[in-house]
């Protein structure tokens, strides 16, 4: 049996106990967020009829309303979000590399 993880990254298991997620925010990301580049952004509504998203692993609100996240780390399009502890969390296991703003 192969694993493409490195050991004690996101999965527990001892002997033949299935491995599983340890960590409830990990719910597949890694198919669409693995080695993108990220910018710290402050958040601004898509559109008119579009109000917040949320964080890709925790589902904290971003949005421009007060007592919501109002800056976090997205992908180039925006249209992924996530917050500053899923960030510090995750960052070495995804391997994010974020973008210097302009």
């Amino acid at each position: 049996m192969t694993r493409s993880e490195p050991e004690g990254e996101g999965r527990t298991g001892v002997g033949l106990e299935p491995f599983r997620m340890s960590d409830w925010r990990l719910q597949g990301q890694a198919k669409y967020l693995s080695g993108v580049s990220l910018s710290k952004k402050t958040y601004r509504k898509r559109r008119e009829d579009w109000d917040h998203d949320h964080c890709e692993f925790c589902w904290a609100k971003f949005s421009e309303a007060e007592g919501d996240l109002h800056e976090g780390y997205t992908t180039d399009d925006e249209y992924y979000w996530i917050c500053e502890q899923c960030y510090s969390d995750f960052k070495k296991q995804f391997r994010w590399m974020v973008k210097r703003s302009e």
